[in-house]
């Protein structure tokens, strides 16, 4: 019975074998016939447009590159969707400096009111006083108070002159939230920028001086003391830069993290730039204390205890409880509440932790560069393979220099986007020389098969350089491969040759040895015929190979052995006798000890003297 077993698993193991054998050879087929359909098309437009493509595709390459940086900007765009994704997967976060601390009116703060029926939100105008009066005696440095108060309140006009009164007591300590309205509500408005909340001037003698339209405290001491909160998202929707003021002609209004920032330190307004991107952080977030915590004098609303200092600290006080938070998306999470936004702010600024990364124009100078240097590459001739592997280790050092940057210096050298365009111009540069390359070798999806009925006679040439003996090995060896670019460019830019090249690999134990092997084949339906394409290819390819300043013919010399043969025999319809004579002649195109060197009128090919292989009469060496 197992005897059984195997013999049947082994005969289905073996159709099966066989179906997916079949299968497969008939979708090779299928896809080789496939690829002929639009590989061959575009061999023939490489044949016409040579190495004309390369500048071209540069050309085409910058004028995007210019036309994205004066129109969409889509690649820094691009840039900001990787910045997202970096920043969540660095393996390390920076720690908060412990200088700026959250105090949130959460969910817990409402309701501890609540419970002890002294109302719910929103909250009267003397608790607000009333907290804010505990930031100050627990010696908290400054205040920034992310809670807009543009009318005074009916219900507690004590509680309105107490705030108003700790913003005069504060002395600029103390700062609250305005609100900067839409430019189209400027029109007729009362306030100039001049006299907007913590206004700069941008220019040593400002002029122009606008009006504008700015929802501000009810008292004057609030206003004088307070400082623009708007925020703008990026075009995707997502908040990565803050904005650190609001230009009005030749004025600026402050924000909120700014003016924070001014109060106590050192610098200027004009000192900072128009935004601060935070060092965002989604694991080790700045500390949070719950209003409650403070009005009650003890920990209601935290399981921790005691509270933590505030001594010395700067506050932001605003809503995080659900319905009232004005969450926005952020790079590390969906929904970040609007005073945690403007405490990172802060803590960027005062802390010197903000993100910093060079010129937007660095990433379309970095793209446009290497895109040429790219380019030039395969213009002068297809690079060896090993320049995609050092393209690839390039481009990951760059990469990595990126991600190690963000991740320990909070510099994000934004080059990602840059990179992948780059890898787009190189993937097509490839790809065309691909075309170029499998029309020089005669490859079928690329070039007409051979037909021995209608082309019987072929001539083959060896060709190999003999550099000076008196070159040193180094210099013999770039010699080697400054003639092997330079041919392999002319054969890509279009002849009547097909070069038999890769019989013995790169890098090979063989190669030493062989490393100059290169065998040029051409077809004729006559051997006067392919005698005439021979003589002009070897001909133009002396002129080329000469037309630089650096002459090889300096410091070395071209080697050729030219072979003749009449492949088709038409003795009967198989190609067996084409097969055999086709391995004689390259046999003997490789084995031939005699040779001439490479000149602007190869006259040996057509000359008289002949050696004739008794084997094999069909073969004669020129």
């Amino acid at each position: 019975m197992p005897g059984r077993l195997r013999s049947w698993a082994q005969a289905l193991l073996a159709r099966i074998d066989a179906a997916m054998a079949g299968s497969a050879h008939g979708f090779v087929d299928f896809w080789t016939e496939v690829e002929r359909s639009y590989r061959l098309p575009f061999s023939r437009v490489a044949r016409r447009l040579k190495f004309a493509f390369y500048p071209l595709l540069a050309c085409g390459a910058l004028l995007w590159l210019g036309w994205d940086w004066t129109h969409a900007r889509s690649l820094d765009a691009a840039e900001d969707a990787i910045f997202d994704k970096v920043i969540k997967w660095r393996p390390l976060e920076p720690k908060p400096s412990g200088r700026v601390v959250v105090v949130e009116i959460d969910d817990c703060s409402i309701e501890y009111f609540a419970m002890r029926n002294q109302g719910g939100w929103p909250w009267s105008r003397q608790r607000h006083a009333d907290l804010l009066d505990a930031l100050d005696r627990a010696g908290v440095r400054a205040v920034g108070y992310d809670v807009l108060f543009t009318e005074a309140s009916q219900q507690d006009p004590i509680g309105d002159a107490t705030l108003e009164a700790m913003a005069e007591g504060g002395a600029g300590r103390f700062l609250f939230a305005a609100s900067r309205a839409h430019v189209d509500f400027d029109h007729g408005a009362p306030l100039r920028a001049s006299q907007g909340p913590s206004a700069f001037a941008l220019l040593g003698k400002p002029k122009d001086d606008p009006p504008v339209a700015v929802l501000l405290p009810y008292g004057d001491a609030m206003q004088r003391h307070s400082a623009i909160t708007n925020i703008t998202r990026n075009e995707d929707g997502v908040l990565r830069d803050i904005p650190l003021r609001e230009n009005a002609g030749d004025w600026a209004l402050a924000s909120l993290p700014l003016q924070l920032a001014i109060a106590t330190g050192k610098r200027s307004a004009r000192g900072y730039h128009a935004s601060v991107r935070p060092n965002w952080r989604r694991n080790t977030r700045l500390p949070f204390v719950s209003a409650a915590d403070l009005l009650a004098e003890k920990p209601v609303c935290e399981t921790r205890a005691p509270l933590p200092a505030l001594r010395g600290r700067i506050a932001l006080v605003g809503h995080t409880a659900q319905g009232l938070s004005d969450a926005k998306p952020t790079p590390v999470t969906a929904a970040m509440p609007g005073v945690e936004i403007m405490a990172e702010a802060t803590e960027a600024l005062v802390a010197r932790s903000a993100i910093t990364s060079p010129p937007t124009s660095v990433k379309y100078v970095l793209a446009a560069v290497l895109v040429l240097l790219t380019v030039f590459a395969f213009f002068r001739g297809e690079p060896a393979n090993d320049i995609d592997s050092i393209f690839i280790a390039t481009n990951l050092l760059l990469l990595s220099i990126a991600f190690v940057g963000l991740t320990a210096f909070g510099y994000f050298f934004d080059i990602f986007a840059s990179v992948g365009f780059v890898s787009l111009c190189f993937g097509l540069c490839r790809a065309y020389a691909g075309v170029q390359r499998g029309r020089a070798v005669g490859n079928n999806d690329y070039f007409d098969a051979f037909d021995p009925d209608a082309h019987p006679w072929l001539v083959m040439a060896r060709l190999r350089f003999a550099p000076d003996a008196a070159l040193d090995p180094e210099s013999a060896a770039r010699r080697r491969r400054e003639y092997r670019r330079r041919l392999r460019r002319f054969l890509y830019a279009g002849c009547d040759a097909v070069m038999l090249e890769g019989v013995v690999e790169r890098k090979s134990w063989l190669h030493d040895t062989l490393d100059d092997l290169m065998v040029l084949v051409w077809k004729g339906s006559e051997l006067s015929v392919a005698r005439r394409a021979a003589r002009l290819d070897l001909d133009a390819l002396h002129v080329h190979l000469n037309e630089y300043d650096l002459r090889l013919d300096n410091d070395g010399a071209v080697l050729a052995c030219v072979v003749a043969a009449r492949i088709d025999d038409g003795l009967d319809a198989s190609d067996r006798g084409e097969r055999l004579r086709l391995r004689e002649v390259l046999g003997a195109v490789l084995d031939s000890p005699r040779e001439w060197p490479l000149t602007a009128a190869n006259t040996f090919i057509v000359d008289e003297e002949r050696i004739v292989i008794p084997a094999h009469a069909g073969i004669q060496l020129e």
